[in-house]
């Protein structure tokens, strides 16, 4: 089984992503771990690309969770059977995102780079309101769910996600 996650910050995409690489006994890639290395130092993109093509190789199954368009995108698109779009609204981003802080304050996440701890700063905040969710990135979603119907489902609210995952035989 491959299965592309991808969608808005703070929709639940990492979380997301372990809970089916654990029930489906695949291995999972958080693209944000990829990107940053001890303490948010950013990858180089080529490096980036090569961590992630190394791992659709090696794989037979595979969750990848992000989105980073430059990354190889089409090539997830394509290879994935099953792709989800986890579309929260914004302030329903905006609350997950704050509570992941609280849980996570002073640590680094099971998703993230060694020693990126936990931040929440305004620039993430605009991110996740606002420059997040432009008219491309709109766009972008609307366009994979038309051209993948078959293998696409969206995601806006936990109730959704409870509801597709039991749908799967997945219960979280």
């Amino acid at each position: 089984m491959k299965i592309m996650v991808a969608g808005y910050s703070g929709s639940g995409k990492s979380t997301l992503a372990r809970a089916l690489s654990e029930r489906c006994g695949v291995p999972a890639l958080h693209l944000d771990a990829v990107q940053f290395r001890e303490n948010w130092q950013e990858r180089p993109r080529e490096e980036q690309r090569e961590i992630l093509k190394a791992f659709l190789d090696s794989n037979a199954g595979w969750v990848v969770d992000g989105n980073y368009t430059w990354n190889h995108f089409e090539r997830r698109l394509e290879e994935a059977d099953r792709i989800v779009l986890m579309l929260f609204p914004r302030l329903a981003a905006l609350w997950r995102v704050t509570k992941r802080y609280r849980t996570y304050k002073g640590k680094t996440r099971p998703d993230m780079g060694e020693g990126c701890t936990e931040k929440l700063d305004w620039a993430f905040v605009r991110w996740v309101l606002w420059e997040g969710r432009g008219k491309k990135q709109r766009a972008r979603w609307r366009d994979v769910a038309a051209r993948y119907p078959e293998k696409c489902v969206v995601l806006r609210s936990q109730r959704q996600i409870d509801r597709w995952m039991r749908s799967i035989g997945i219960s979280m």
